[in-house]
């Protein structure tokens, strides 16, 4: 095996399930870093980086200990630059943690698994980079069963903030299709066994 680790990033919008696709990975016994639930802990536990938000957003960004989701949703999402600031604020946290896993780890390749992948240019740092994507529809109707408190117009304006899979495609060196039609389970099997062969 190389010395340095074989990166893979999964990543697609909301409701595309790149969760499911990264649990069959780990069945294979591939790691995987879940960065969006990495960088929400890292929120709360990392008192250097939760004391720059408090300095950026306000005491009302945490609340008892916990990070207070719903106000610093508030504040960021319909404003470009404080999303901006609370991404500069995190990511190289998360950068930092991430590497930090990857040195810990042994196997054959590693995965990190993030929402955002193009959209932070964090997708240049990987060796193949695995879109997970599905039609709109579904993806709407599969937020809406696992977030019911969300409204379907709530979950397309979120839609309208990631990149559109159509810019996303080219960005890719892979696509798994969660249709609906095609099964997933042969894509992922397919897929790491390239990846294997690739990196002998």
């Amino acid at each position: 095996m190389m010395n340095k680790p074989y990166l893979v990033g999964i990543t697609g919008g909301i409701g595309a399930g790149k969760s499911i696709v990264t649990e069959i990975f780990k069945l294979l016994n591939i790691p995987v870093y879940d960065a969006d639930s990495q960088a929400k802990l890292l929120m709360v536990e990392d008192e250097q980086l939760a004391s720059s938000i408090k300095q950026k957003f306000g005491e009302m960004a945490y609340a008892g200990g916990e990070l207070n989701r719903q106000y610093l949703a508030e504040r960021v999402f319909s404003n470009a630059s404080e999303t901006a600031l609370l991404n500069s604020l995190v990511h190289p946290v998360v950068a930092k943690d991430f590497a930090s896993w990857v040195r810990a780890q042994h196997a054959p390749y590693l995965i990190k698994e993030a929402a955002l992948l193009f959209e932070t240019g964090s997708y240049k740092e990987l060796d193949t980079v695995i879109l997970v994507t599905a039609p709109l529809e579904t993806r709407i109707a599969r937020t809406r069963q696992r977030d019911p408190q969300r409204s379907a117009q709530q979950i397309r304006n979120i839609i309208s903030k990631q990149i559109k899979e159509e810019e996303a495609i080219p960005l890719a060196d892979e696509v798994i299709y969660n249709d609906g039609r095609q099964l997933v389970i042969p894509q992922v099997i397919q897929l790491d066994s390239k990846i294997k062969r690739a990196i002998r």
